[in-house]
């Protein structure tokens, strides 16, 4: 099977009920950034997007889930806090720690993530309408690449995932060009 056009349809400009137009805006971005990563494995089988057309280890399908996981951990980190995006403890001696959520595992498939995405995004614009402000605020947990006592607000998160999104569809245009010359863009 593979995804079709009909697939990807143009991002819908969010409704905010709570948030104002800040957050609005902010999700109308993240919903393009979404587009055009989607657009980037339209058409695939499950060969190209589980394949490796470069010396790295990505695949097309392990950025769909990557991203989807992010998202949906940020999210959570807006409701709940800290403890959504803490490490488990002993992270650090486990070599294979991040590898599955680069990869499918038995039962996924790109159309199954595609489709977990789509509702993690359904839920982002949930969540984001529903909040009274973007300053809604929790501190990072310790983690080598946050700063120590460093807190983010909503507002921040949302920035991050346009950035987290935006920077893995280059990595996906990439591998798409690499696996059959179809450019995302132009």
């Amino acid at each position: 099977m593979s995804i079709t056009q009909a697939d990807t349809s143009a991002p819908i400009v969010p409704n905010v009920d709570h948030a104002g137009q800040e957050a609005a805006e902010l999700l109308e971005t993240l919903a393009e950034r979404r587009f055009f990563f989607r657009r980037t494995v339209e058409n695939l089988d499950a060969e190209q997007a589980a394949s490796r057309p470069t010396v790295s280890e990505l695949t097309l399908a392990g950025l769909v889930k990557h991203v989807s996981a992010m998202e949906e951990q940020w999210v959570r980190f807006i409701v709940e806090g800290t403890e959504a995006v803490a490490l488990p403890e002993g992270w650090e001696d486990d070599p294979g720690f991040w590898q599955d959520g680069w990869r499918l595992l038995d039962g996924e498939t790109l159309e199954s993530t595609l489709a977990g995405w789509a509702a993690v995004a359904e839920r982002t614009e949930q969540i984001v309408r529903e909040l009274p402000d973007l300053d809604f605020s929790h501190p990072l947990p310790p983690a080598p690449w946050f700063r120590p006592g460093t807190t983010w607000s909503a507002r921040r998160v949302l920035l991050h995932l346009i950035g987290e999104i935006s920077q893995h569809s280059g990595h996906a245009d990439i591998l798409r060009e690499s696996l059959d010359g179809q450019k995302t863009m132009g």
